[in-house]
């Protein structure tokens, strides 16, 4: 299972680098290599979108941790999502977040 999420903001280039740091970081607290992708923008409205994929390696370790302890949610997809979008938030980042795909 890789969850994909939809992210959308109005600043891409600012946004773009902050949500590389955040998941870098994250990365890091997994202790997991290529842990997400980011996909290729696509621009409508003065909305730039572009999808996030987590790593399968990823999720086992975010699950199994206690990161997303807190997360507001009745099914696990709610929770990660959640988690997804306020560690994005903790790093400086202002997107939005939509779950696609759990």
């Amino acid at each position: 299972m890789r969850p994909l999420f939809q992210l959308s903001t109005r600043r891409y280039d600012e946004e773009i680098e902050l949500i590389k740091k955040a998941m870098i970081d994250l990365e890091s607290k997994c202790n997991v290599r290529n842990g997400y992708e980011i996909g290729a923008p696509s621009r409508s409205a003065g909305w730039t979108f572009f999808n996030i994929q987590i790593s399968p390696e990823m999720l086992d370790v975010i699950e199994k941790s206690g990161m997303m302890e807190g997360a507001i949610g009745y099914r696990i997809e709610e929770q990660l999502k959640n988690f997804l979008g306020h560690f994005l938030e903790s790093h400086g980042s202002n997107v939005r977040i939509k779950k696609i795909d759990y």
